[in-house]
């Protein structure tokens, strides 16, 4: 098979389930262990991976009285830009990708910072363009309330526009540092910035060449229609959470179409869906491994994280009675409300049942089993198009990733779905996007 899946590692310090720190395999003090991270990041480059992916939580210790917020774990842990710039040092091949909310940062500082690194690290950088949903983080800022969904993604569009120019303040080629003629660079390839938008105007350029892999390669993760326009409009890599294959084809397809409504070719993107997968050597010991972390997970943490992500208090309400409705609209992750609503009510689920479904996979595709069928699932959703690769989430860190490299990579090398050995040196050849000429919005 020629077309191979991509395939990112998408990091939480001691795995995606809300219990994983409780488990005896873990590490207890993972979120600011950087050995730990070290040991991922290079698990993941053994394993060929195109990247490592690391979010962000910026508000996770500020809910003094709050049943189930002492027995959180995003109280402690590194900022992602800082890491994935140490992780940079410590491997050789794979990408890194850190996510950085537009909503509380400006343009020139980030494109300055992530141009850095692609500088540093020769070309394997991402920027995970985020707006920020979590309605608790502008106190952090000084703010007296968050920032309007609607107007999050208005101010992420001309953001990333913004920060695309200042990469491209340079063409290819321009710092000549020629001795005998005294000329460092050749003004003539000087291309700057100039821009006077509706939320941002700037003049001038970056101290930075282009980017050896002509700018660091753009992430997004929002399924909301603004988030899914802004996709279309900006995105070269898509983290999206479906639940089923018709799901996946249809939310890939919609993509598609919308970059093909604005002249945009669909071979600059990829579409890689979350998936949550619990591996054994047998089926019955990934459901075995399902089952210890169901039994550690506190009721207190799977109602604070469902009622997080529906925007609804579910504290006090019976844990075998269905989820409530909703309030219309939320400040929050509006796309992820609308996915949980929808599970919830097609598969008749309890607050007790979806809850200890948030607290693995927040809502996106779980599958579990043996190595022969974890890779016989993504292999479907790759050869429908429901998917060009899949954003890997460990249940339990190291244990889950060592296992999906050791049994499932395996697999999937045999089939022909994925490579062998990196053929190329940049994020942009892992994941097979071309390499954009200054100027190229397309």
């Amino acid at each position: 098979m020629s077309r191979k899946m991509n395939l990112a590692a998408f990091l939480l310090p001691t795995g995606h389930h809300a219990a994983a720190w409780r488990h005896p395999s873990s590490v207890r003090d993972a979120g600011v262990n950087f050995p730990h991270h070290v040991e991922l990041a290079r698990t993941a480059e053994r394993g060929l991976f195109d990247a490592v992916f690391i979010a962000d939580f910026t508000s996770g210790i500020d809910e003094d009285g709050i049943e189930g917020f002492s027995r959180m774990t995003y109280a402690s842990s590194f900022e992602p830009l800082t890491l994935i710039s140490a992780l940079s040092a410590v491997t050789q091949r794979i990408g890194v990708i850190g996510t950085v909310s537009t909503t509380y940062t400006v343009p020139y500082h980030l494109a300055r910072q992530f141009l850095s690194l692609d500088q540093i690290n020769g070309g394997r950088s991402g920027w995970n363009l985020v707006t920020t949903a979590n309605v608790r983080e502008s106190v952090h800022y000084g703010l007296p309330a968050h920032v309007k969904h609607a107007d999050r993604y208005v101010r992420a569009r001309e953001f990333a526009e913004l920060v695309v120019k200042f990469w491209d303040s340079w063409d290819d080629g321009a710092f000549v540092r020629d001795v005998e003629s005294g000329v460092f660079f050749d003004p003539a390839l000087r291309r700057g910035v100039t821009h006077d938008g509706e939320l941002f105007a700037a003049t001038g350029q970056l101290d930075i060449p282009r980017s050896p892999q002509g700018r660091p390669v753009i992430v997004q993760a929002g399924s909301s229609e603004p988030g899914r326009q802004l996709a279309a409009e900006t995105a070269e890599m898509v983290f999206t959470a479906q639940q089923d294959l018709q799901q996946a084809r249809d939310f890939r397809a919609d993509l598609h179409a919308r970059m093909e409504r604005i002249g945009r070719p669909t071979s600059s993107i990829k579409v890689m869906p979350g998936v949550y997968p619990l591996v054994g050597r047998t089926q019955a010991e990934a459901e075995d491994l399902k089952d210890q972390l169901d039994n550690l997970t506190h009721p207190e943490v799977g109602l604070l994280l469902l009622s997080r992500m529906t925007g609804t208090d579910l504290r006090g309400l019976p844990l075998d009675g269905p989820l409530p409705e909703p309030p219309e609209t939320i400040n929050g992750n509006q796309s992820r409300q609308a996915l949980l609503l929808q599970m919830a009510r097609r598969r008749n689920m309890t607050l007790r049942e979806l809850y200890l479904e948030v607290s693995g996979a927040r809502g996106h595709w779980t599958i579990w089993g043996s190595p022969t069928q974890i890779a016989d699932q993504l292999e479907e959703w790759f050869v429908t198009g429901a998917a060009d690769g899949f954003n890997i989430m460990p249940p339990i860190l190291p244990r889950s990733l060592n296992d999906f490299v050791d049994l499932v990579v395996p697999e999937l090398q045999r089939r022909g779905l994925f490579r062998t050995a990196y053929h190329g040196h940049t994020l942009r050849e892992h994941l097979g996007l071309a390499r954009p000429a200054p100027g190229d919005n397309t």
